[in-house]
């Protein structure tokens, strides 16, 4: 009778200690299984990583709703309907260097300057939107008196305007990091309002006709930094208090790469970065190379006069570029420019890049390598002693913060390898 106690105390010590192993090492949940959707209308939930999702008609984040996309997913438009993508709520796109997100068209509907769908527009009512190594193509379509964002009075809100790559319009967080834009028909980046990062992102064949990189209005504090920017049709940069909001505009723009800025506009409005209306700039070590001007202000309504520019370097390839960068009534001096009246100097020395290339072209070579060579005039010159306004974070409310990177000790967005 012991002996049978026991084997039972033993047996049941056993199954306990199963059932406590079991409990401390769970079975990871299965992975979600990807989808082929196709969408039009409200959306929100998840987007599952992986998946693939045809877009045939607008689609709409409600009011106080959000959509998370997880990595690797891909949201391809309909080139014949050309829909837009309007953000009343939230929205989050999670990718990863290996798989980020991508917004596209069907390969055989891509064109060089896209026009191939809309946008994505944030409307007021957008508390957070993120964008975490996302590529963004192929869109800036132009709006009829029918497109669902001029019935929503977002952006321009009328017909015959390009819609941005992005466009936001609320007073709430905005990061987007680690993400590439290309062959879109004018503006990427078009911020009205809000605390914004826009960092260590890639832009690329924007602008047929017109448009900036990154265009900022009233009411947005912004650090944009260590963005590589190659031939926008305008600007790399266009900063404005222009809006009329509470809050005056103050962005600082550190460690930026601009390349071709502004030989595709037909008027001769700026071509690297452009001040206007009572802007507050801060900008520092920012390389600007065969750009079509320097740092220009609208002399007529110029910048704050608090802003500060220092350590700048220029380099122009053929004497118009030269000459159109040098210090005058409207291009801005800098402390510690880097700066030459002669044609040539001050060459950077990218480590695969052909500085004579055609200024106007606004065609990208992904196999070009903007890392600094050994002996360039960049390195070691950066300015390190201020303050981004996001460097403490912005945090959101699914769990993730974002902050914003500190000033390097080189000029221009990639250092040496």
């Amino acid at each position: 009778m012991k002996t049978r106690n026991l084997l039972c105390c033993t047996a049941a010590a056993v199954l306990l200690m199963a059932s406590c192993s079991k409990k401390s090492d769970p079975t990871p949940d299965p992975e979600p299984t990807p989808t082929d959707s196709t969408l039009s209308g409200e959306v929100f939930g998840t987007w599952t990583k992986n998946s693939t999702y045809h877009i045939t008609g607008d689609i709409i984040i409600p009011e106080n709703k959000s959509l998370t996309i997880e990595e690797g997913t891909k949201v391809i438009f309909d080139a014949g309907a050309k829909p837009e993508m309007l953000v009343k709520g939230n929205l989050y796109c999670l990718g990863t260097e290996a798989a980020p997100v991508i917004f596209t068209v069907p390969d055989d509907k891509k064109q060089q300057w896209g026009e191939q769908w809309g946008g994505i527009l944030c409307g007021p009512t957008c508390a957070e939107l993120l964008l975490d190594h996302v590529i963004l193509e192929q869109g800036g379509n132009v709006t009829t008196e029918a497109s669902a964002s001029v019935k929503a009075q977002f952006y321009k809100a009328e017909a015959g305007e390009h819609v941005p790559a992005l466009w936001y319009g609320g007073s709430g967080k905005v990061v987007v990091t680690n993400s590439t834009i290309r062959n879109f028909n004018e503006d990427a980046f078009y911020i009205e309002g809000g605390d914004v990062l826009i960092d260590h992102n890639t832009f690329y064949t924007t602008g047929i006709a017109n448009g900036e990189a990154v265009n900022i209005k009233s009411g947005v504090y912004a650090d944009v930094a260590f963005n590589l920017i190659y031939s926008p049709n305008t600007n790399g940069m266009k900063l404005s208090n222009s809006g009329d909001r509470p809050r005056q505009a103050y962005v600082k723009g550190y460690n930026n790469t601009m390349i071709n800025c502004g030989w595709r506009r037909p008027t001769t409005k700026g071509g690297s970065i452009w001040l206007e209306k009572g802007i507050r700039a801060d900008l520092f070590n920012n390389l600007l190379a065969n750009d079509r001007y320097g740092i220009k202000r609208d002399a007529s309504n110029p910048e704050d006069n608090r802003s500060v520019i220092a350590n700048t370097l220029y380099y122009g390839h053929t004497a118009e570029a030269v000459a159109q960068f040098q210090p005058s009534t409207d291009i801005i001096a800098g402390t510690n420019d880097i700066v030459s009246a002669t044609t040539g100097a001050n060459d950077p020395k990218f480590v695969s890049y052909p500085l004579d290339n055609d200024m106007a072209n606004g065609a990208f070579n992904t196999s070009w390598d903007f890392h600094l060579q050994s002996g360039s005039p960049a390195l070691n010159h950066g300015k390190t002693d201020f303050t981004p306004h996001f460097a403490t974070g912005i945090s959101f409310t699914i769990g993730k913060s974002y902050s914003s990177p500190a000033p390097a000790t080189y000029i221009g967005a990639l250092g040496s390898k």
